[in-house]
C-alpha cells in the first residue's frame, strides 16, 4: 500500500512537471499577434490608411504606406522568427525613414542607432493614452529585462570581444543602462526606455542582417523570438500614431518615388 501511495505521487508529481513544461514550452514559443478586428491589427491600419491617406501629406502617406506594407507581410510569417523580425525591423525603419541619411551628418552618437530617441520623443508626445508604455511594460515587462540583461545584444559587449579599445568596462556600462532604466520607468520616461530597448534591437538586427548569426539558431531564440513579439506589438502603435497626427513635420522619407 505504501508503495503504491508512493508510486502514485510520483507519477502525480511527474505529470505536474510534464504539464507545466508543456505549457511553458507553449508561452515561449508564441509571439504576440493583434487579434483580427482589433484597431491595431494590420488589416485595420491597413484600411484606416486607406480611407486617410489622401488627407497625408507626401512624407506621411510614404511612410505609412511603406510601413504597412512590411507590416502586413510580417502578419503571414508563422513560423520563422528570423525572417518575421527582419520584416518587421524593415517596417520600422520605413516608418522613421528620413532620418536614417541625415544620420552621416548627424552629432548623435553612433549614427542611426541616436536618432532614435529623436522619433520616440516625438512620438510619445503624441501617445495621450501611453499606449506605448502600457505595452511595453504590461505585456512584455519580463522579456524585456531580460533582453536588458542580455550580454549578447549589449554593443559595448561586443566592441570589447572584437578587440575595440575603451570598452573592457562593458560591465559596468551595462549595470549603468539598467540603472537607467529604473530611473526611467520610476519617471516614466517612455522615450528613453524605448531608446535602450531599440539600442539593443538594434544589435540584434545587426547580427541577422549582417551574416553574424546562423538562421534558426539556437543560441539566440529567446532574443530573435521575444524582438520579434516586441517589434510587432510597438510598431503598429508607432503607425497608428503617424496617421493620427498628419500635421506634425514628418520628414521626406529616403528613396522618395520619382518619375
Amino acid at each position: 500500500m505504501p508503495g503504491s501511495i508512493a508510486s502514485f505521487a510520483l507519477q502525480a508529481t511527474l505529470t505536474d512537471c510534464l504539464c507545466r513544461w508543456i505549457s511553458f514550452s507553449y508561452v515561449q514559443d508564441m509571439v504576440y499577434r493583434y487579434p483580427a478586428g482589433d484597431p491595431l491589427h494590420p488589416e485595420a491600419l491597413k484600411e484606416k490608411q486607406r480611407l486617410c491617406r489622401d488627407a497625408f501629406p507626401t512624407p506621411l502617406a510614404l511612410r505609412a504606406h511603406r510601413a504597412l506594407s512590411w507590416l502586413r507581410r510580417a502578419e503571414i510569417e508563422d513560423a520563422d522568427h528570423d525572417v518575421r523580425f527582419i520584416l518587421l525591423w524593415i517596417g520600422f525603419n520605413a516608418a522613421y525613414a528620413g532620418d536614417v541619411e541625415a544620420s552621416a551628418s548627424s552629432s548623435a552618437p553612433e549614427g542611426e542607432r541616436g536618432l532614435f530617441q529623436a522619433f520616440f520623443s516625438t512620438l510619445v508626445k503624441f501617445d495621450g493614452r501611453h499606449r506605448v508604455y502600457d505595452a511595453v511594460w504590461d505585456r512584455f515587462s519580463q522579456e524585456i529585462r531580460l533582453l536588458l540583461d542580455n550580454r549578447y545584444v549589449f554593443h559595448p559587449f561586443w566592441q570589447h570581444q572584437n578587440g575595440v579599445s575603451g570598452y573592457a568596462d562593458w560591465e559596468q556600462r551595462l549595470e549603468r543602462s539598467r540603472t537607467a532604466v529604473k530611473n526611467a520607468l520610476r519617471e516614466h520616461d517612455t522615450a528613453r526606455i524605448l531608446s535602450i530597448l531599440f539600442d539593443r534591437l538594434y544589435v540584434l538586427r545587426n547580427q541577422l542582417v549582417h551574416g553574424g548569426s546562423t538562421w534558426n539558431s539556437d543560441v539566440n531564440r529567446d532574443q530573435v523570438r521575444d524582438g520579434a513579439s516586441l517589434l510587432g506589438c510597438l510598431l503598429p502603435i508607432f503607425i497608428d500614431l503617424m496617421m493620427d497626427n498628419p500635421q506634425h513635420a514628418w520628414p521626406m522619407p529616403n528613396y522618395p518615388v520619382v518619375d
